[in-house]
């Protein structure tokens, strides 16, 4: 019984991640901390790292208090909630930063209606250099318009 819980919710938060990235994506790097993410949406940048990659830290930080919930204070939900959210910030790097934004040279002949879709919501988002009138907020669940 236990491990059927556990897995749903491993499962369960890294869905539920989804909709904390649109979120956060939208009115949070879209907004008020348009600072740290607007030279992620710049043509050029001046080095590999951006100041858009201290966001990866907000999430960790999320995923230690679970796991330091879980081990020290015997809340044994924090563990599986914990994972989700490192599979999530896992599937975000690989989708996000090698697989769309080619920062390692993997995952270049990847060709298929869904990776399609995501690539080219993504370029529709970054269409958009300033922090307003943007769309496309998600990562991997985009509008079914961008797999046509």
């Amino acid at each position: 019984m236990y491990t059927a819980i556990w897995i749903f919710t491993v499962l369960a938060t890294f869905c539920f991640m989804e909709f904390v990235a649109w979120f956060s994506h939208k009115y949070i790097m879209h907004g008020f901390l348009w600072f740290l993410h607007k030279d992620h949406h710049k043509k050029d940048h001046d080095s590999w790292f951006e100041r858009n990659d201290m966001f990866f830290l907000q999430y960790a930080a999320i995923s230690i208090f679970f796991t330091v919930l879980w081990g020290e204070y015997g809340f044994w939900l924090g563990l599986p909630i914990a994972i989700g959210i490192f599979m999530y910030g896992l599937a975000y790097f690989i989708v996000h930063d090698i697989f769309i934004h080619q920062r390692f040279k993997i995952f270049r002949n990847i060709d298929n209606k869904y990776a399609r879709g995501v690539r080219r919501a993504h370029k529709i988002h970054h269409k958009h250099l300033g922090k307003k009138d943007g769309e496309c907020f998600g990562m991997l669940i985009v509008p079914r318009k961008y797999f046509k």
